[in-house]
């Protein structure tokens, strides 16, 4: 067994071993630096062993203490976090868990291609923080899947970034052939199910949704804006550009999409159509 599994194992094989976990932050601004140096001392096991304020300090610094955890800045001059990542995959050095902390929320993907462990936004939080310590040791133990990693980055963009509600994310993740693309759910016109897979439909990029079923999609969503008009089918009512009545007092809702996609209201929701309408 190499040095660093032993070591992990050492680390987190059982309650009673408390050995610390080296830990490095690297960041451009000192206040971030000495915020996140406080809130961490409130955590026994996690040992700060250096700090930098840029991505060539954070290569040496990984090269030099070999830690367990680093909390990387992502946006700084010269070589940035994302940057450091790749060079480091570059030389072959050993990579430590990543956990990005930054005042930006648009860097989900990238942090999920380069297989950080979570994703942090300031100003710090200790609640937060103390999740993505506790993330950095399980993973430490068991590795967490792609598909583990890139649901909670994807979290993390719908608990932070929701300028309506705290509660309604206003960013999807679509898959579109090998890409994965981050819409604002503004861009949403309409999602369907079919075969149990969720295609969304925006104004720029069609792909399918990693979420389940169009509960779940809708439980993300603002309901004063997205309504579901057929079992089948979640509508923006933003982009709703024609009602056509239908067969039996029923109506189709033609969408402003490229395709210009018809969508049926079924009978159960003609009268919540007529009142989110007015008509």
């Amino acid at each position: 067994m190499a040095r660093t599994e032993i070591r992990s194992v050492l680390l987190y094989s059982a309650a009673d071993y408390r050995m610390p976990i080296n830990t490095v932050i690297v960041d451009d601004e000192r206040p971030a630096r000495d915020e996140l140096a406080y809130l961490l001392k409130s955590f026994p096991d996690i040992n700060v062993v250096a700090q930098g304020k840029n991505g060539l300090d954070a290569i040496a610094l990984i090269r030099e203490h070999d830690p367990d955890l680093v909390f990387l800045d992502v946006e700084m001059p010269g070589l940035d976090g994302i940057g450091v990542i790749k060079r480091l995959v570059e030389r072959r050095m050993r990579l430590p868990q990543i956990v990005f902390a930054t005042a930006y929320d648009h860097y989900a993907v990238q942090a999920f291609e380069v297989n950080a462990i979570d994703y942090v936004l300031k100003p710090f939080d200790k609640g937060r923080i103390a999740k993505a310590v506790q993330r950095a040791k399980k993973s430490m133990l068991n590795q967490a899947s792609p598909v583990d990693r890139l649901e909670t980055l994807m979290g993390q963009l719908g608990a932070h970034a929701a300028p309506r509600t705290a509660t309604h994310p206003v960013k999807l993740l679509v898959k579109s052939q090998s890409r994965m693309i981050l819409i604002d759910a503004e861009d949403m016109i309409y999602a369907s199910i079919q075969d149990g897979s969720i295609t969304i439909f925006g104004r720029e990029v069609e792909g399918v949704s990693n979420y389940r079923t169009v509960e779940e999609l809708m439980e993300t969503l603002d309901p004063a804006v997205f309504w579901r008009p057929h079992r089948s089918y979640l509508v923006n009512i933003n982009h709703i550009k024609e009602v056509v009545p239908w067969f039996k007092s029923t109506f189709v809702l033609k969408m402003n999409d490229k395709r210009a996609s018809e969508i049926p209201v079924s009978r159960a929701q003609t009268k919540r159509l007529r009142e989110l309408l007015k008509l």
